[in-house]
């Protein structure tokens, strides 16, 4: 199953400027991230095998599995924007700075005292959460919903942190968060954005670029961005805004075709596209995809202009093509690589090979930069989160 469509809002050259977006100014995100305990850049793989049979030049997936040690891209956001917060509070109370080295520093830890971090999640940005306030000492509390696959459960539990489970979805899962930091004094690290909290999500966006920055001098140039089409995955729209944001700032109206990607299940970007008339509206289908990172039901607020500016296309699919994906990674085609990627890690090679391979793409694929001479980048989000239900989709036929 599949569904899409064109975005007419989308604009040569968007432009996110007004005090909402001074966030954007920053340009620490990379080197911080290089200070870290255990960073390395994640490899860049190529599968030419495949992208012979799909009809393209090159196929590049930029491979998040094992981003230090848990399995996902999303340390990068929460680490930075944790940062960013112990940064605020050093500043309001002492007049020596608050740098990268200050964050691992035990001693400016203690004069700033103890915080509770909270946040909601499918299961990857809770454990990112939980990880980095492992790493700084301090207490994590994550919000998931309750019928979250153990195995992702018990990854935040073995991070140290609290781990409430919430009868409903992830958005769900959000308003509780929100409404319990207020009662508690905690600090919210949320990755989507609502009423009055902002700051946060666009911090966490901004640690997300760090993927694409990696890029430079390996695949981005001064002047080309070496892909013609970049496929990036929605959930709440933080990594796809990042992408957004980071492809529009570096080349403008020569950036390469960005394609967002999100199941049928939780398409509320999709459903903004097509009837929200440049207002993001809430998904109609019932969240139940196996891409749980994907099964968010609102578009963040902080995210949606990103993508409603920046994005020609928007695509929706259906399960059966993220397990098509893995399956693909997971035992490549001759001497390519492999790659294990879980199921949200999936989608943007899901949305790849139902836009090559899909009879009822075809009018659609016409229109999008996917020939024999493009070159696409993906992004494997993920590894394998759940590894029972990996095990059994990528051992199928």
């Amino acid at each position: 199953m599949c569904e899409y469509a064109f975005n007419e809002l989308c604009r040569p050259r968007p432009e996110w400027t007004g005090t909402d977006y001074d966030f954007l100014q920053a340009r620490d995100m990379l080197d911080f991230h290089r200070s870290l305990p255990g960073y390395a850049a994640t490899p860049l793989v190529e599968l030419p095998n495949l992208a012979a049979k799909l009809g393209l030049a090159e196929i590049f997936v930029k491979d998040e599995s094992q981003r230090f040690g848990i399995k996902a891209f999303k340390a990068l956001g929460a680490s930075y924007a944790m940062y960013r917060f112990l940064q605020r509070r050093w500043q309001e109370r002492f007049s020596e700075p608050f740098t990268p080295a200050s964050f691992r520093d035990a001693k400016v830890l203690e004069k700033l005292g103890a915080f509770t971090f909270c946040a909601a999640t499918d299961g990857n940005h809770g454990r990112a959460v939980a990880w980095t306030a492992r790493m700084l000492g301090q207490r994590a509390v994550i919000y998931m919903p309750a019928d979250s696959v153990p195995v992702r459960v018990e990854n935040i539990r073995g991070e140290g942190a609290e781990v409430v489970l919430v009868a409903g979805t992830f958005d769900l899962c959000v308003e509780r968060c929100a409404a319990d930091a207020a009662k508690n004094g905690w600090q919210a690290i949320s990755d989507t954005a609502y009423a009055g909290y902002r700051e946060i999500p666009g911090w966490i966006l901004l640690g997300y670029t760090s993927i694409f920055a990696e890029l430079e001098g390996l695949l981005h140039g001064p002047m080309k961005t070496g892909v013609d089409a970049v496929i990036l995955p929605a959930g709440v729209g933080g990594l796809a805004a990042a992408g957004a944001f980071f492809y529009t700032k570096r080349y403008g109206a020569k950036r390469p075709c960005l394609i967002c990607i999100e199941p049928v299940s939780s398409d509320c970007f999709l459903e903004s596209v097509r009837h929200g008339k440049g207002e993001p509206l809430p998904t109609k289908g019932k969240q139940t995809s196996i891409m749980a990172g994907l099964n968010c039901g609102v578009p963040s607020p902080l995210a949606w202009p990103f993508l409603r500016d920046a994005y020609p296309f928007f695509l929706a699919v259906g399960d059966e093509w993220a397990e098509q994906a893995m399956r693909r990674y997971y035992r490549p085609l001759k001497d390519d690589p492999p790659i294990v990627s879980g199921e949200s890690g999936s989608s943007g090679l899901a949305a790849l090979l139902a836009l090559t391979t899909s009879p009822k793409l075809a009018e659609a694929r016409g229109k999008l930069p996917l020939g024999k001479g493009s070159r696409v980048l993906i992004v494997n989000t993920e590894g394998d989160t759940d590894p029972e239900n990996f095990q059994k989709v990528v051992e199928q036929q």
